[in-house]
């Protein structure tokens, strides 16, 4: 059976960009990507936010400015995204200086979930073209790294050079896998939070900024703005085994589809576990499943109303007089978050919606919906051997997973930056 040059693991924006950094220097590459999901996943599916500015996206601890900013303009030049407008900036700009927050001026694109399906067609269809092969629904199941072996739950796959990039949702898989190949990792930092959705006339700068990144005291921020035709969802983490429990996320349609008149967005809190140095997978699941003990297995819903007088959200808190509109994602349990999140990431939060209703008021009318929990897990931090995200001989550890990005333009940049240590191999 004839070796595949270069396999694949995961069809986001990090295994693309690899995919793509390899065939513009050697087309003639024999490429296979495997995803287990039925269709090509990743952060280009889930509402398609692109942010082009330095540090967004970039850990420090794997990239400098300088570096950051040169992919930066390879991606750039690749997906060529329209720039949103900003305007008004500097009026947020200063009020957020007087309390101590900072608002980040960043370069953004916006193409909407079912843009972001757009693109990832056209991808897709250009990558085979070139001759990939794209393996949708095959999942990935065990390695042999001494013998550059993949096998799936369909075949085996003998490779030279292996890519794992599988994006947070395969923060757990990533792991069995270093687990395996004895590469040390640690995982000892998470994001938690809550999603809050509102109307947009109560949080109007989302007119003026699509995206505003605002970083607050206590390593606190937004993150992930939704407006326009805005939605929240729930995701599922873990399985039967290890326990099943929901994190939120928000998403938005393009400028095609109509607007619902309301807002949403992230308010995270990063959590570095020090000493004893523990597991920020295994604390962010025991923290979603706690939510959906009291949840009744959904995550849980409250409106700011009901938290500031310190008494849980009913049904009926979400119909009539100041409560005025539906939640969009009604599936959720209606119920009091402060039984669930711990009280300093709670605190932390509920001080940055307080500080952020300064700078643009009218967030923390009673009907504001808080969503808890929303939990990042990007934080494996992979002992590199090299600047390329090598692991381990012929074995490469990409994207928001790997801890090497936070977001699609950083993960496609990793992933460029791997090709450039394979090709660089091959030589």
């Amino acid at each position: 059976m004839n070796r595949t040059d270069v396999v694949i693991i995961g069809t986001g924006p990090a295994g693309l960009g690899a995919a793509f950094g390899l065939l513009e220097k050697k087309p003639e590459l024999s490429i296979t990507i495997l995803d287990k999901s039925e269709v090509s996943s990743g952060g280009l599916r889930n509402d398609c936010k692109m942010n082009f500015t330095w540090p967004i996206g970039f850990p420090e601890s794997c990239w400098d400015q300088s570096q950051a900013e040169m992919y930066l303009r390879r991606v750039e030049d690749f997906l060529e995204p329209s720039i949103m407008d900003k305007k008004n900036v500097g009026r947020y700009t200063q009020r957020a200086e007087k309390l101590g927050v900072r608002l980040l001026e960043i370069r953004q694109s916006h193409l909407g979930t079912d843009g972001g399906l757009e693109l990832i067609r056209r991808l897709i269809g250009r990558l085979r073209d070139l001759g990939v092969e794209i393996a949708l629904g095959e999942k990935a199941k065990d390695f042999d790294l001494e013998s550059k072996l993949v096998r799936t739950d369909k075949r085996e796959i003998p490779y030279k050079q292996l890519i794992v990039a599988p994006g947070r949702g395969g923060f757990a898989f990533l792991q069995k896998l270093m687990n395996k190949a004895g590469i040390a990792y640690r995982d000892n930092i998470v994001d938690i939070g809550l999603r809050i959705e509102t109307r947009e006339e109560r949080y109007p700068i989302v007119r003026d900024y699509y995206d505003p990144k605002f970083y607050f005291p206590k390593k606190t921020r937004t993150f992930c703005t939704n407006s326009r035709s805005a939605y929240v969802v729930q995701e599922k983490y873990g399985d039967e085994d290890t326990g099943l429990w929901y994190s939120v996320n928000g998403h938005a349609w393009s400028s095609s589809r109509p607007e619902n008149g309301l807002t949403n967005f992230a308010i995270l809190k990063t959590v570095t576990l020090t000493a004893p140095l523990a597991s920020g997978q295994s604390y962010a699941r025991m923290l979603g499943m706690q939510a959906a003990l009291l949840g009744g297995g959904r995550p849980i819903m409250q409106r700011v109303g009901d938290f500031r007088l310190g008494k849980r959200s009913f049904a009926e808190s979400f119909t009539g007089d100041l409560y005025d509109f539906e939640p969009t994602l009604p599936s959720c349990t209606p119920g009091d978050i402060a039984l669930s999140a711990p009280g300093k990431i709670l605190n932390s939060v509920w001080n940055a919606m307080k500080l952020l209703d300064t700078i643009v008021p009218g967030l923390l009318h009673p009907s504001t919906i808080m969503y808890y929990p929303e939990i990042k897990l990007y934080a494996n931090r992979p002992a590199f051997v090299d600047e390329y995200f090598r692991a381990a001989e012929n074995l490469y550890l990409i994207g928001d997973g790997a801890g090497t990005s936070r977001g699609i333009t950083s993960a496609w940049a990793s992933g460029l930056r791997a090709a450039e240590g394979i090709l660089r191999s091959l030589n």
